[in-house]
Order: structure tokens, then C-alpha cells, then sequence
């Protein structure tokens, strides 16, 4: 029998930021809302002085000194995809607020914004693949015990709010760097076409950082590079992050 403390979990909305946060004591939990509550604050008052920076789809040029982190973390990691730093901004969030629980002494810390997820796992576990109405379904990478955080992203072009120009039911990144993750994710499902070859997407994601992705469209599934083990696991609709 394990000693470990159980995994709370709550749920969490903020405007149009809707997490799920996982952790062993409250306190990181609090330290998770905290976080997300600053950084949306942080981007909002960047936005009023620059709306730009909220709507361009191309990569957008930094010319105020001494911007936020979380602003210079968003441009850095879209501006590799040659798209807009808005792309980065659930996966942005995600990874600061893991990293204030992990200044509150998590070891386990879990922050699903929407899909795109921070993760610091001390004990391994598993993490669903949902691609909306594709049969391919029930999937779940089985996350290793790890002492860093890890990314995993997804972009959709039939399921959730986000922008995306292509037809992939998921788009999946998996990076050490959420913000890149969540960029890449973004860029990946925008190359699926309704008809072309899978295969030849991942090629707009073949940069430095990114250490694996898959793509779901309808019957069909790739996967490239590097990506966690495989396993079948039921993906419930009351585990998945919406509002």
C-alpha cells in the first residue's frame, strides 16, 4: 500500500481560462489559482497597451523593454512556428502555475488548461488522448515519474474555442517547454489537410525542443519522433477541460 497523500483535484475558471489543477495539499492548488490569477492580469494590462499582440497570427516583434516573462516566453516559443504569440498562452499559463506549486514543494503538480498541460509527476501516470467524434479513441500516454516538467499540448480543428485553420481532430506536441508545446500544437493542426498525407505535417514542427507529436484525423493517425508509451485506458468526458 503506498503512503502517498492522495491527488486532489479542482476545477478553476477565470474568464476564458478554464483548468483543471491537480496536487497533494490545497495549498499548492491555491498557489496554482494565484498564479494563473497574475499572469491573466499581467496580459491583460499588456494587451491594453498593445491590442496587436492579442489578434496578429504572425510572429509579432517585441519592441517595449523589459515586457513580462510571460509575454517574452509566448513570442519566443510562436515566433519558431511563424505564428502568433496568442498560440502560447494556455500552454504560457499552464507552465507558470505549475512552477508556483513547484515553489510550494509539489512533487505531483498538474495544470490541464484546456487541453494544453504542465506536468510534474513523482509517481507515473496516465494522460488521455481525446479526439472528438474520431472512432479512434480510449488512447492515453503513460507519463514515467519525472523530477521536471513536461508539455503536453493539443490543438484541434473540429473540437474546442481555439483558432485553427486545418481538419485535425488532435493535434499532439509533446516538449519539455509547455509554451512551445503549446505553440507547436497550434502550428501542427493548421497544416492537416482534409485529405493530404499525415506524415508530411510534422515537418512544420521539425524544430529544436520538440520532442514528439501525433495527429488524429478521423480513421487515421500519425506519430512522429519521440512520444510516451501507449496504452488503452477509458477517456471519460467528465476528465476532459471545458467550461
Amino acid at each position: 500500500m503506498s503512503d502517498m497523500p492522495e491527488i486532489l483535484r479542482e476545477h478553476f475558471e477565470l474568464k476564458e481560462t478554464i483548468v483543471t489543477i491537480f496536487a497533494r495539499e490545497a495549498g499548492q492548488i491555491d498557489a496554482a489559482k494565484n498564479s494563473i490569477r497574475e499572469e491573466r492580469a499581467v496580459l491583460e494590462n499588456f494587451i491594453r497597451t498593445d491590442p496587436f499582440f492579442q489578434i496578429t497570427l504572425e510572429p509579432y516583434s517585441l519592441l517595449e523593454e523589459g515586457a513580462p516573462l510571460i509575454v517574452r516566453k509566448m513570442i519566443a516559443a510562436s515566433a519558431v512556428f511563424g505564428i502568433g504569440p496568442m498560440a502560447a498562452v494556455a500552454g504560457a499559463i499552464a507552465g507558470s502555475a505549475v512552477d508556483a506549486m513547484i515553489k510550494e514543494g509539489a512533487t505531483y503538480a498538474v495544470v490541464d488548461n484546456g487541453g494544453d498541460i504542465c506536468i510534474l509527476n513523482d509517481q507515473p501516470m496516465t494522460v488521455g488522448i481525446y479526439a472528438g467524434s474520431s472512432p479512434i479513441r480510449d488512447l492515453a500516454f503513460l507519463i514515467d515519474s519525472r523530477r521536471k516538467p513536461l508539455g503536453i499540448c493539443t490543438s484541434s480543428g473540429t473540437v474546442g474555442p481555439s483558432i485553427s485553420f486545418g481538419w485535425a481532430d488532435a493535434a499532439v506536441v509533446v516538449s519539455q517547454d509547455v509554451a512551445l508545446a503549446d505553440a507547436a500544437a497550434t502550428a501542427l493542426g493548421n497544416c492537416v489537410t482534409a485529405t493530404g498525407p499525415l506524415a508530411e505535417c510534422f515537418s512544420a514542427i521539425d524544430r529544436p525542443g520538440i520532442d514528439g507529436a501525433m495527429v488524429i484525423r478521423g480513421k487515421q493517425m500519425a506519430m512522429w519522433k519521440e512520444l510516451p508509451a501507449m496504452r488503452r485506458a477509458h477517456v471519460g468526458s467528465d476528465r476532459i477541460t471545458r467550461g
